[in-house]
């Protein structure tokens, strides 16, 4: 059996982006990211920013740390 306490992560870094604000664009690449990977465990918003059209929100851009366990 596995000990829970000696977890190796794998640290990576995500941009999710979403006209429906920040929680979303982080859904966005969370859900993406887990097509792919297994064990994500926790993710880090790193910064946030949003692109401007006609003088008014686009989208948001939300980029994150997010890690796995190790198998």
């Amino acid at each position: 059996m596995e000990d829970q306490s000696t977890h190796v992560y794998k640290q990576i870094e995500l941009v999710g982006s979403s006209p429906d604000g920040v929680d979303a664009a982080v859904t966005n690449a969370l859900e993406r990211a887990s097509q792919t990977l297994r064990n994500l465990r926790w993710f880090e918003v790193v910064s946030i920013r949003g692109g401007i059209e006609d003088n008014s929100i686009r989208e948001w851009q939300v980029t994150l740390k997010a890690a796995f366990v190790l198998e």
